[in-house]
């Protein structure tokens, strides 16, 4: 490369959502709208958790758990993101670009983890409901959870360190409203290869253990169910991990459908973007209307806790 051409990059810009300056303010009040909700719903989920003692047991406290990444995960791209359909400004600092992409990679990777412990979580209760206060202490759980939010860290710490080791001198514009490996590494000069080695190998093996305990799980979970006799039984059994097949399923798709679609040149960068928001902002609105809605111990001590 010639060092005449060479230009260090201290800050990017975010392409945000749209190409179009008259759907700034629409998707400002839409986006604000979505964030409040994702922030009430899964507030008002934890305060029920921590209030109501019937509660107080492993499966609502991975719930909360869940609830804290729905709150932080949109926590860290929509302030920005509203900020900057405000504003001319659609900068980011190079170090700001670099603890939003460990967050967001840190909590999304949190949830991967989190989801197939609740998996098990649903397969202890369901396939041995007799042992399942033995197997899932409050101690096991609680070694679940911190290996799940050192695992999701440690495991962003790589990739964000090897994505900011490139070279960036190239355009500095992120084709995202967020900085993410993937947009931010399309920018470097330098080699990309060992950056995608480490997403493939790494990454891939964290993804495949996490979905395969999930899988395998909810395997043996509807066996067992569709070996139960009566039909209040089954209903009763499935009642219990409904809301979390609906979430497992919700993430999953979502993320599969804006990561593991086949590239092609035809794709709208605009559409990509808002494809982005289903996994990123979306689903953590959902969630908590989802266990709200299906699950009766929550609603009975979310109307405790409302009508107080």
């Amino acid at each position: 490369m010639d060092l005449n051409n060479f230009t260090m990059v201290t800050q990017f810009i975010l392409l945000g959502l749209s190409d179009h300056p008259e759907m700034q303010y629409p998707l400002f009040v839409v986006f604000l709208i979505i964030y409040l909700i994702t922030l009430v719903g899964n507030g008002v989920i934890l305060l029920a958790i921590t209030t109501e003692q019937k509660l107080h047991t492993p499966m609502y406290f991975l719930l909360a758990n869940l609830s804290l990444l729905d709150i932080f995960c949109p926590s860290a791209t929509v302030p920005k993101m509203l900020r900057n359909l405000l504003t001319e400004d659609h900068s980011i600092s190079f170090v700001g670009c670099a603890l939003q992409l460990y967050f967001l990679a840190a909590l999304a990777g949190t949830e991967v983890f989190l989801l197939a412990v609740m998996a098990y979580d649903r397969y202890v209760a369901i396939c041995f409901p007799l042992r399942y206060t033995l197997i899932m202490s409050h101690v096991l759980c609680a070694q679940l959870l911190t290996g799940t939010w050192t695992a999701g860290f440690l495991h962003s710490l790589l990739h964000t360190m090897t994505t900011f080791s490139l070279s960036f001198c190239k355009s500095n514009q992120v084709s995202q409203y967020y900085c993410d490996i993937p947009s931010v590494a399309a920018l470097s000069c330098s080699s990309t290869y060992l950056e995608e080695m480490l997403v493939l190998v790494i990454g891939g093996i964290f993804a495949t253990t996490a979905f395969l305990i999930t899988l395998i799980s909810y395997t043996y979970i509807i066996s067992t169910i569709l070996k139960i006799q009566s039909a209040e039984g089954k209903r009763k059994a499935f009642s219990t991990c409904a809301s979390h097949i609906i979430v497992v399923s919700l993430f999953y798709g979502t993320v599969i459908f804006t990561y593991l679609r086949p590239s092609s040149s035809k794709h709208s960068p605009a559409r990509d973007r808002l494809i982005s928001l289903l996994y990123g902002v979306i689903t953590p609105m959902l969630n908590p209307i989802i266990y709200s809605l299906r699950n009766t111990e929550v609603k009975v001590a979310l109307r405790r806790l409302l009508c107080c």
